[in-house]
């Protein structure tokens, strides 16, 4: 029981997700966007359109 309990909190979490302000793209929280280049409402990062 005690080597289960010592395992169960090294088990994989899933990375929670956040929906992008300006093209509702998932994103990580307090990332910026990858589809847009978009943080917190400003461009950051200029992405090329491909």
């Amino acid at each position: 029981m005690r080597l289960r309990t010592r395992k169960a909190s090294h088990r994989p979490v899933a990375p929670e997700l956040a929906k992008c302000a300006q093209c509702g793209a998932a994103v990580r929280p307090h990332r910026v966007c990858p589809a847009c280049g978009y943080y917190k409402g400003r461009q950051v990062v200029s992405v090329a359109v491909a």
